[in-house]
């Protein structure tokens, strides 16, 4: 049986498609249809069940027939599943972030999530790109190779932004500028992390967690090696799709 699980982010789609291990993955941005990208990206796939989770997961689980997961439960057992040791998730979405606290067991004991405020989120970094005219895969190595360290003091992405313009008018290093902002996301999750009591290990999922900038100063602010899985995008999908193979309704 081939069970499949998608994870439909505000940013991107990720699919996850389970055999006897996992037999295929793809992820996509969402685009403006994010129904109709899940339908191609399911197109001729034969599975037999499927869990959505993620931003969109009400449109396209009651179009295609699949059953519902929040995203929280997902990630939480997709990370653990990377890692049986993990007591914390950490999952840097386009839209918000959460911190996810697991018990030995692998239950979700607790959790926060940043919602209302996009600083902390990659939707922070992305504007913050577009701003320095560079793409947001290459922030992170900017800001790895900046000098010396500047101040950012707004949390806001509005008057962030502003701040950045300022700095760059003044002929502040670019590099340092972008580090900047990278500390100004790490310091809002570690925040959250620190407020839910996180535990070892500690796993970094989602999209950001492809940046070596969060990913390091995550680590130093925790004061803990945070560990990234090898295509962290997925984790969330590899949570639904376990679920859809267990059969069982997940809302």
């Amino acid at each position: 049986m081939i069970s499949a699980g998608l994870d439909v982010g505000s940013r991107t789609i990720a699919l996850v498609l389970l055999g006897g291990g996992v037999t295929d993955s793809a992820v996509i941005d969402t685009g403006v249809n994010p129904l109709e990208r899940c339908r191609q990206l399911l197109a001729d796939k034969g599975y037999q069940q499927l869990v959505v989770t993620g931003y969109g997961r009400y449109l396209v689980a009651s179009a295609l027939a699949g059953e519902v997961v929040s995203e929280i439960r997902a990630y939480a057992i997709g990370a653990r599943h990377l890692y049986p040791d993990c007591h914390t998730v950490i999952d840097i979405g386009g839209q918000d972030s959460k911190v996810i606290s697991l018990s030995e067991g692998g239950a979700v004991r607790k959790f926060e999530m940043n919602d209302r405020c996009a600083a902390g989120t990659g939707r922070f970094l992305e504007v913050m790109a577009d701003t320095f005219e560079v793409a947001i895969d290459g922030l992170g190595g900017l800001a790895l190779g900046a000098s010396r360290v500047v101040q950012i003091n707004s949390l806001c992405t509005v008057f962030a932004e502003s701040e950045v313009v300022s700095l760059i008018s003044r002929g502040e290093e670019v590099a340092a500028i972008a580090l900047a902002l990278h500390q100004v996301v790490a310091t809002r999750v570690a925040a959250i992390a620190r407020r839910i009591g996180f535990k070892e290990r500690v796993v970094f999922a989602g999209g950001a967690a492809q940046n070596r900038c969060l990913e390091r100063l995550l680590s130093d602010r925790l004061g803990v090696e945070v560990a990234v899985p090898l295509k962290p995008q997925l984790v969330g999908a590899l949570g639904a799709a376990l679920l859809a193979r267990q059969g069982r309704k997940t809302i």
